[in-house]
C-alpha cells in the first residue's frame, strides 16, 4: 500500500493569475468550435442514406482510417477484411460513426498541440482513455433516468483529461516532476498537482475549456470529475466521469501520466460519484453492475486500432 507521497520543496505553487496566464497562452482547439457539424446533421437525421454520410467521411482520411481500423477490429470480428467505407458505415451503425466524428478531429488536434512540447510522454495512452471514458460515460448516464438528446455525455468523458495536454505545454517542468511522484490513487495525484503547480489538471482543463463556449454540463464534468460531489450544478456528468474514468483504469488502460496502484475490481462501487447516481446498493445499483460488466468485457476490442 502506498502512502501519500509529498510535493518536492524545489517547487513553488503558482499564483491564480500565473496560471490563468499560462493556460490562456494555450492554442484553441478549433475542433470544439464545429466538430464536424455536417457529419453530425446527417447521422441525427432519420432519413440519412449511409451513401451521403460515406461520401462527407472520405473527405477525412483520418476518420476514414478511424472508421475501418475499428470495422476490421476483433470486435466485429467479420470473416472478410473491409475495406468500402460504405460498408463500414452499415456495420458499425449511426451511433459509433457519430462518436467516431467528434472523437477524431479533437484528438488529431490535441496530438498536434502535444507536438509543440518536446515531451516525450505516453500520448497514445492518454488518447486511448480518453475514447474509452467517452463511450462508458455515455453507457453510465444510459443507465440513470437521465435523458440526453446531444454529444454531452460523449464530450464530458472524451475531454475530461485535457488539463493534463494542457499542463504539457502550461507547465511541462511541474508535469515531468509529477509523473515521477508515486500517489495513492488518482484523488491523491489531483492532490499533488495542487502542492506543485497550484491547480490539478481538472481546473485547469475546465479553465481552458471556458474559452472554447462548450456547455457548462462538459465544464463541470472536466473540473470535478476526480470529486463529483463538490461540484456546484450538474453532478451528473462530473459521476459518471468518475466512475467511467475508474473503470477505465481497471482494464489497464491509465491514461498513462500518474504512479498510481491499479485499481480493483468493483472499488468504484465506493465512488462518491456512484452513490450520486445510483444510491445504495439497490435495483439500480445492482442494474449498472450488471450493465458495467458487460461494458467492461467488450471496451479492450472496441478500442483496438482506434488510435494510430
Amino acid at each position: 500500500m502506498l502512502t501519500a507521497s509529498a510535493a518536492p520543496t524545489t517547487f513553488v505553487p503558482h499564483s491564480d493569475a500565473e496560471i490563468v496566464r499560462r493556460i490562456e497562452a494555450c492554442p484553441k482547439l478549433a475542433s470544439l468550435q464545429s466538430i464536424n457539424r455536417a457529419l453530425s446533421a446527417l447521422v441525427s437525421s432519420e432519413q440519412s442514406l449511409n451513401s451521403q454520410i460515406a461520401e462527407i467521411i472520405r473527405r477525412d482520411p483520418s476518420l476514414s482510417a478511424r472508421l475501418l481500423r475499428m470495422v476490421n477490429s476483433v470486435y466485429f470480428g467479420l470473416s472478410a477484411r473491409v475495406n468500402n467505407i460504405e460498408e463500414a458505415v452499415f456495420f458499425l451503425g449511426l451511433r459509433q460513426i457519430r462518436e467516431l466524428s467528434m472523437a477524431t478531429p479533437v484528438i488529431e488536434e490535441l496530438d498536434q498541440l502535444q507536438r509543440t512540447t518536446s515531451e516525450n510522454l505516453p500520448w497514445k495512452e492518454l488518447w486511448n482513455h480518453s475514447i474509452g471514458s467517452a463511450m462508458l460515460t455515455r453507457e453510465i448516464i444510459a443507465s440513470t433516468s437521465l435523458h440526453i438528446d446531444d454529444d454531452t455525455d460523449y464530450l464530458s468523458g472524451l475531454l475530461h483529461n485535457v488539463g493534463k495536454v494542457v499542463m504539457a505545454y502550461a507547465f511541462p517542468d511541474e508535469l515531468r516532476a509529477l509523473m515521477t511522484m508515486p500517489a495513492t490513487d488518482a484523488q491523491d495525484f489531483c492532490r499533488l498537482e495542487r502542492e506543485v503547480i497550484g491547480w490539478d489538471h481538472g481546473r485547469i482543463g475546465a479553465h481552458f475549456l471556458t474559452g472554447h463556449k462548450v456547455s457548462d454540463e462538459i465544464i463541470h464534468a472536466v473540473h470535478y470529475h476526480h470529486d463529483p460531489g463538490r461540484a456546484p450544478r450538474h453532478q451528473v456528468f462530473a459521476a459518471a466521469v468518475q466512475i467511467a474514468d475508474q473503470l477505465v483504469r481497471h482494464t489497464g488502460i491509465t491514461g498513462g501520466f500518474e504512479q498510481v496502484p491499479p485499481v480493483e475490481a468493483d472499488s468504484w462501487l465506493e465512488l462518491d460519484g456512484w452513490k450520486i447516481l445510483y444510491g445504495a446498493d439497490g435495483p439500480e445499483s445492482r442494474l449498472a453492475r450488471a450493465s458495467i460488466a458487460n461494458s467492461l468485457q467488450r471496451l479492450p476490442a472496441m478500442l483496438q486500432g482506434l488510435v494510430g
